[in-house]
């Protein structure tokens, strides 16, 4: 049984980082969905594709895979690189600003 181990990203209603430091284990769907010819939903006898556990770090992630003989592929987050503006928002607002307020 495969799996992959990796920390999610922040979803796109996001601005922040939350819910993005744990560690995500997801089992890899082992059999292809099927169409029901009746009602035309998407069905499939596997259920393991529906198990995602989270931990607190990768090496809990990973000592659990190793533990319970799952063969896991460890997935390394991309890191945002920070985003700092010289004079940003906050220098529409300063009390030594030399031009004229246009707004």
């Amino acid at each position: 049984m495969r799996a992959r181990i990796y920390q999610p990203a922040k979803t796109a209603m996001q601005s922040g980082t939350a819910k993005t430091h744990g560690w995500v284990l997801e089992f890899a769907p082992a059999s292809a969905r099927e169409v029901d010819p009746l009602m035309g939903w998407t069905s499939s006898d596997d259920t393991q594709s529906q198990v995602r556990l989270r931990f607190k770090t990768k090496t809990a992630a990973v000592e659990y895979a190793q533990e319970n003989g799952i063969d896991a592929d460890v997935q390394e987050p991309k890191k945002r690189r920070p985003n700092i503006r010289p004079g940003g928002y906050g220098e529409n607002f300063a009390t030594g600003r030399r031009g004229a307020w246009t707004h």
